[in-house]
C-alpha cells in the first residue's frame, strides 16, 4: 500500500525547508503528499499575490495531491485559542486520512510554529486518529537551530533521509520563495541548506540526507 504523507508546514517554504527533499522522495516511490499550510500573509499585502503565485508554482513542481490553507494571521498565531486550531487542523487530517505526518520541531523558535505544533500534535491520538502511524518533526532552518540551547529544546535526530537524488531539485524549488532566501551567513541560503544536507549525510553514510524526529511509530 502507497503512503499518504502529510506535511504541515506553518509558513509557505517550511515544507521545501524541512522535508522537501523526503516529500519528492515520497513522490517518486508513489506515495499521495499533501500539503498543509498554516498562515498566510494579509490579503492587502503588497506581496500578497505574489505569494499566492509562488505557492501555486511550488504545488505545481511537487505534485502536491492536496493542498490546505488554513490562512491564519502569520506572525500572529498566538492570537487563536488552541480550540480553534485543534478545529481547524484536525478537519484537514481527517479529510486526508495521513498515515505519516510531518510536523514542525516543537521547540523551535518561531511562536508560530510551537504553537501549530502543540495543535496538531494534539490531533495524532490513536483512538480518534487510527490510521497514523508515523509522526516526525522536521529541521526548519532558521528556526530549529535557533532554539535554546537546552537539553529539552535541542533537536536530536534519529531518523536520516537519504535525499542525494533530490537536493538539487529541492534547491530550485527554494528560489520559487526568492524573498525569503539570502546571502551566507543569512540561514535561508542555499549554502546553508547544502551544508545542512551534507552534515546530515555524513551522520548516515550518503552524500546528501534530511533528518527527522521519530515521535511515534505504530506497528502493526
Amino acid at each position: 500500500m502507497n503512503n499518504k504523507v502529510l506535511v504541515i508546514a506553518v509558513h509557505p517554504d517550511d515544507e521545501t525547508l524541512g522535508c522537501g527533499g523526503t516529500l519528492l522522495k515520497h513522490k517518486a516511490q508513489g506515495d499521495a503528499i499533501h500539503w498543509l499550510i498554516g498562515t498566510t500573509i494579509p490579503d492587502n499585502h503588497h506581496y500578497f499575490d505574489k505569494r499566492e503565485q509562488e505557492i501555486d508554482k511550488v504545488t505545481q513542481l511537487y505534485v502536491f495531491d492536496s493542498v490546505h490553507n488554513l490562512r491564519l494571521k502569520t506572525m500572529q498565531v498566538d492570537e487563536y485559542s488552541m480550540s480553534e486550531l485543534i478545529s481547524k487542523i484536525s478537519a484537514v487530517i481527517k479529510e486526508i486520512q495521513p498515515n505519516i505526518i510531518y510536523l514542525p520541531f516543537k521547540a523551535d523558535v518561531h511562536s508560530d510554529h510551537r504553537k501549530i505544533f502543540d495543535a496538531a500534535y494534539s490531533c495524532t491520538k490513536s483512538f480518534r486518529y487510527p490510521f497514523i502511524r508515523k509522526i516526525y518533526m522536521m529541521e526548519t532552518l532558521s528556526e530549529t537551530e535557533f532554539a535554546p540551547s537546552t537539553k529539552e529544546d535541542s533537536f536530536v535526530p534519529n531518523v536520516y533521509n537519504d535525499i542525494s537524488e533530490y537536493l538539487e531539485k529541492k534547491l530550485d524549488i527554494m528560489q520559487v520563495f526568492a524573498s525569503e532566501i539570502g546571502e551566507h551567513p543569512f540561514p535561508r541560503s542555499h549554502k546553508n541548506m547544502k551544508a545542512l544536507a551534507i552534515l546530515r549525510g555524513a551522520s548516515a553514510g550518503c552524500e546528501y540526507a534530511e533528518s527527522f524526529m521519530l515521535l511515534k511509530e505504530i506497528i502493526q
